[in-house]
């Protein structure tokens, strides 16, 4: 006999929330890019998938802002800082040191820069049966 509970923990952790392939970003972590709500410049410090799109966050002038795809342009030009790159990527599966007995893997779903060190979102929470 299969348990159903289980398995679907399982699989939910293994399927990204966007259902099969990551969709690609409109910009990459520390390009400048234009907010044209604030018709100002700043880079892109972080990104993570909420909503189901991407909302990306942007320090303008020691300001967090947060935007979607359609309230920045990206220049193409990275930001020179002396920050490591990020150790994990988008969608990329982790292992969570946890005494939970389901699945250890998980999804990176966001990444942001804070304070000069990286933060990742990861997914923890299955979905709610009715």
């Amino acid at each position: 006999m299969i348990d159903h509970i289980n398995a679907l923990k399982t699989s939910w952790y293994l399927s990204p929330p966007w259902r099969g392939t990551i969709p690609p970003v409109e910009v990459n972590l520390l390009e400048k890019v234009y907010l044209r709500t604030m018709r100002t410049f700043g880079y892109c410090c972080g990104m993570q998938w909420k909503h189901e799109c991407w909302i990306y966050s942007i320090d303008c002038r020691n300001e967090i802002l947060h935007a979607t795809q359609n309230q920045i342009i990206g220049t193409g030009e990275l930001e020179a800082i002396s920050v490591q790159k990020p150790a994990f990527v988008l969608g990329e599966r982790v292992m969570l040191c946890s005494h939970d007995r389901g699945t250890k893997q998980r999804l990176i779903l966001g990444i942001g820069l804070v304070n000069n060190s990286w933060f990742y979102v990861v997914e923890l929470m299955s979905p709610t049966l009715i």
